[in-house]
């Protein structure tokens, strides 16, 4: 999935991206059964040094994610010698099957070369725009209209507030690789229990200018500087 978020700013940090070779993707044909009881043993595992048997793997150093969404596995991590381990210590647990390098996994489109990844999410904001019909509207240059401020009683109610809900709930997962859309999000997600029809004018403004900015998302370099640029206006 996402590159190793580590959370403390090393001087090894970038040194360590780009040594990242493994991003695999795995569907577990039979993971479902018995993986509560397996967990200890993988955990417990992880802990131990010495070199891998069948019962067991080896993490001499590094870092190593695994993510598991119900029978779907997402490896990643600066370790390979611990990744291929691991691997054969699932291989002998499950019955297993490599589907290789990640390139999509939950709406998540992920691209790379040997230094940098890019994520997106181009088909599902593909989809939730012929969801609505919108796949021939003009585009925004913004996804607000500066000089909109919605309240809770201008506008008529929505005859179909499921649909309104809908949407605002397709552009919450969207803000997974589309930050710039957060703030308008949390806005509008504010009118769920009663939308009108500002608050629907205003999620038509949000996606017709993701529709001119499909192709938008996170970009992710080993050269890229650790510096946190934060912006605030407390107006």
């Amino acid at each position: 999935m996402i590159a190793n978020p580590r959370r403390t700013l090393r001087s090894t940090f970038k040194r360590r991206m780009r040594l990242w070779s493994l991003l695999l993707c795995f569907r577990s044909l039979g993971l479902r059964r018995g993986v509560r009881s397996s967990s200890a043993s993988i955990f417990d595992s992880a802990s131990r040094t010495s070199s891998p048997t069948s019962s067991h793997f080896q993490i001499k150093h590094g870092t190593i994610l695994l993510l598991l969404y119900v029978d779907d596995m997402i490896i990643t991590g600066d370790d390979t010698v611990g990744i291929y381990s691991l691997k054969q210590f699932l291989s002998r647990q499950f019955e297993m099957k490599d589907l290789g390098l990640l390139n999509y996994f939950l709406s998540l489109e992920i691209s790379h070369d040997p230094s940098s990844y890019f994520l997106s999410q181009a088909k599902y904001t593909s989809d939730l725009l012929a969801r609505v019909g919108l796949t021939d509207f003009k585009t925004a240059s913004t996804p607000v209209d500066l000089q909109t401020r919605l309240t809770l009683l201008d506008g008529h109610l929505l005859s179909n507030a499921t649909l309104y809900r809908q949407l605002v709930g397709s552009l919450v997962y969207l803000t997974v690789t589309r930050p710039d859309i957060a703030y308008v999000v949390h806005i509008v997600s504010q009118f769920m229990a009663t939308p009108r029809s500002p608050h629907y004018d205003a999620l038509v403004c949000i996606l017709r200018y993701l529709k001119g900015t499909m192709f938008h998302g996170l970009y992710y370099s080993t050269y890229s500087s650790l510096q946190l640029h934060a912006f605030s206006d407390a107006v």
